[in-house]
């Protein structure tokens, strides 16, 4: 009978009395509010427990444990992980966050606090300044070795003996660039001096016509008092110029103002006798000109000057070395037979030095 009501969809008649007796049960229970102070009872249990020592012990020992290590890894490694952070990353979601946060007034102030800090701006300016440094430092290299091998060069085609021992005086080919660096200077300050003095003539009524002979003539004279008061100011100030710095040589101390007009009028005086004042650089021991000579001063390499920065450690290497393997094939030769050459030329030197003290002490 009863597989029969089953089979027929009745519910067996226990069944029923039991479903009865529990919606009565929750009936009676919703009515005197026993349910809730059982849920209340269980939270409260669920809560102090969680809040306890004990479980407090139990967390930390979990997390410190290999077993949260183990899973990040795995989940790290997994492939399905690695897949769903790349379609986030991908996501057009990731894209909208960044917009926003880029777009947003507070992203702005942070970049302009930044931008403003002094830390910010004298590190960029100590980088620029670096890069210059660098570059100068490399050209000076470069300038000191052009120095020795223009003087062996020109003392071997005037069958003048060539230079024994090293020296830190500075050839001619670093005073050379330096005073073309200077020449430089002098001439775009000039050339904003003359720009402004010929906008306030002509604002005030000039016809701002040129090239007559009298203006020629004033236009000569004021540069050369312009690169006169740059030389002389430089000199007396600092004991260099702004190309001697950028070089890596100087005059080693300042100069007083009556010795830098000494030095003008020398200097003066190599140009209008064609470059012969200049001579001294390259056959005196000492390499001194005329300007040397009359204000008693004397130009060397500077070895004050910075280290180099961290990011051009290899600057000056590869420079030097492309500076020596340029030279050297343009000589005929490589670096091995110029060391030869001047071994060779030391050992003549030596000799000729030994003949002579020799003679000195038959006479």
């Amino acid at each position: 009978m009863e597989n029969g009501a089953s089979q027929n969809g009745r519910t067996p008649i226990p069944a029923r009395l039991l479903g009865v007796g529990v919606r009565g049960a929750r009936t009676v229970t919703k009515a005197t509010g026993i349910d809730r102070a059982v849920e209340v009872a269980a939270e409260e249990a669920i809560v102090a427990a969680v809040e306890s020592k004990a479980v407090e012990r139990a967390m930390a020992r979990v997390l410190e444990g290999p077993v949260v290590e183990e899973a990040v890894e795995g989940a790290l490694e997994s492939e399905r992980v690695k897949r769903a952070l790349l379609e986030a990353m991908d996501s057009e979601l990731v894209d909208e966050v960044w917009r926003r946060l880029l777009a947003s007034e507070e992203a702005q102030q942070l970049v302009e606090r930044i931008a403003e800090a002094p830390e910010v701006r004298a590190a960029i300016s100590a980088q620029g300044m670096g890069l210059v440094e660098d570059i100068g430092r490399t050209i000076g290299n470069l300038a000191r070795r052009l120095d020795d091998r223009f003087e062996r060069v020109v003392r071997r085609i005037f069958f003048r003996p060539p230079r024994i021992a090293a020296t830190d005086r500075a050839g001619i080919v670093s005073r050379g660039l330096a005073m073309l660096i200077d020449g430089v200077f002098v001439n775009l300050a000039f050339t904003a001096f003359v720009a402004l003095v010929t906008l306030v003539a002509n604002t005030f009524g000039g016809s701002g016509e040129g090239g007559s002979t009298l203006a020629i003539a004033v236009g000569s004279t004021a540069w050369l008092s312009f690169g006169a008061v740059y030389l002389l100011g430089f000199w007396s100030l600092a004991g260099q110029t702004p190309g001697m710095r950028f070089l890596g040589i100087c005059l080693g101390e300042r100069l007083s103002l009556r010795r830098s007009v000494r030095r003008l009028l020398g200097l003066g005086l190599s140009v209008l006798a064609v470059g012969l004042g200049f001579v001294g650089i390259v056959f005196r021991e000492r390499r001194q000109a005329w300007e040397d000579r009359f204000s008693r001063t004397e130009v060397l390499y500077d070895e004050r000057r910075p280290e180099p920065a961290p990011w051009s450690s290899g600057l000056d290497g590869r420079a030097g070395a492309v500076g020596e393997v340029a030279l050297d094939e343009q000589s005929g030769g490589t670096a091995g037979d110029h060391q030869g050459d001047v071994e060779g030329e030391d050992e003549k030197g030596a000799e000729r030095v030994v003949d002579a003290a020799g003679a000195q002490g038959d006479a």
